[in-house]
């Protein structure tokens, strides 16, 4: 079976346990990514899937593994996921266990699988962690609200958010990444 990550952050410079069977190639499926998610141990702001932001490229690599449930358990690992939230890794086939919450977006979904069909792909996996601001889970901030968070930041902190959102591929051009480059000066670093 093939089996294929979809990224559009930090996974592309630092897929972690992530076993990669190909570098990772810049035409993924177009998805819905916003600033909307602290990350849950650091600083970082996170660029995750939102239903309401426009379409943004992606990335995606082929996954040393012919089995989705490894797959998926990579991609858990990679993102902290604790194991009794699993319906955080999206995937296809099964996009989510049984008894769950869908977090991906039918819509969402559907266009990845469209995407899987298009680049003969037999199964995919992404992270479907939801927006969280302010310790609140499914809560986005809006814009001005991420950048005056993050203009907060101080020293070590500060540092390392502003190393993740310079790294965001420079085609990726999302409301609050301009807004974040016109306050902040935060510009891409590649």
């Amino acid at each position: 079976m093939k089996i294929v990550c979809i990224a559009w952050g930090s996974l592309s410079w630092e897929p972690g346990p992530l076993r990669l069977a190909s570098d990772w190639r810049p035409d993924g499926p177009m998805l819905p990514l916003e600033f909307v998610r602290d990350s849950d141990d650091s600083d970082e702001p996170a660029l995750v899937l939102h239903a309401t932001a426009p379409p943004q490229p992606t990335r995606w690599a082929l996954l040393d593994t012919t089995d989705l449930a490894d797959a998926r358990e990579m991609l858990r690992a990679r993102e902290k996921i604790r194991p009794e939230s699993p319906q955080w890794v999206g995937s296809l086939p099964d996009p989510v266990p049984p008894g769950l919450p869908a977090p991906t977006p039918a819509a969402v979904v559907a266009d990845i699988a469209a995407w899987m069909r298009a680049h003969d792909v037999e199964a995919a996996v992404w992270t479907a962690l939801p927006a969280k601001f302010a310790g609140v889970s499914e809560r986005a901030p809006s814009a001005h609200e991420a950048v005056a968070y993050l203009d907060g930041l101080a020293g070590d902190a500060r540092a390392h958010a502003e190393a993740y959102v310079r790294r965001i591929p420079v085609d990726i051009r999302t409301l609050y990444h301009g807004l974040i480059e016109e306050r902040l000066g935060w510009t891409p670093s590649a």
